[in-house]
């Protein structure tokens, strides 16, 4: 009664093959489909929307996911032209995501979201792409009063949102 369990093990490992086959298939088609680590995360998108305490800024990321820095400046400046950008406002937060492209190896920009836009929102007032430059991709927002933020970095499909709480509650 040898031979049921060696033929059992031998269709068993037979299954396990073929599984294992499977798996190193979409593992190694996996690469291919991400970025490679050493590139840059691309910015591909802006986008906004009120919510009843908070406006919030999405900015939609393929490849990565960068480090971003929000700082508070007195006026925005293109990089690395350092002109100023034509955003009415009495408050400005420059936002840096890095290592960020909004460019494809080819120079092509690959970012399809506003470049320049009044937002008519209780607390953010104005979005300009104010940078896409040796690694970093720097947004600048325009605000009437001072804004307070928080920053997420949220996943599947990655994008860095930026909440700006106000309380223009609903209801």
């Amino acid at each position: 009664m040898h031979h049921h369990p060696s033929r059992a093990a031998i269709v068993a490992g037979t299954v396990l093959a073929a599984v294992g086959a499977t798996i190193p298939a979409s593992v190694a088609a996996t690469p291919k489909a991400a970025a490679t680590p050493t590139s840059p995360a691309r910015v591909v998108n802006a986008r906004w929307a009120g919510h009843c305490t908070y406006d919030r800024l999405v900015i939609d990321i393929q490849g990565g996911t960068p480090s971003v820095a929000v700082s508070r400046v007195s006026t925005l400046r293109y990089d690395p032209s350092g002109r100023k950008v034509p955003l009415a406002g009495k408050y400005f937060l420059n936002i840096r995501l890095s290592p960020a492209v909004a460019h494809n190896s080819a120079g092509n920009s690959v970012y399809r979201g506003p470049k320049l836009v009044k937002i008519p929102l209780y607390k953010l007032k104005g979005l300009a792409l104010t940078g896409d430059f040796e690694g970093v991709v720097s947004f600048g927002t325009a605000f009437q009063t001072k804004p307070s933020y928080k920053v997420l970095k949220l996943h599947s499909p990655e994008r860095v949102v930026v909440d700006f709480s106000h309380t223009n509650r609903c209801g």
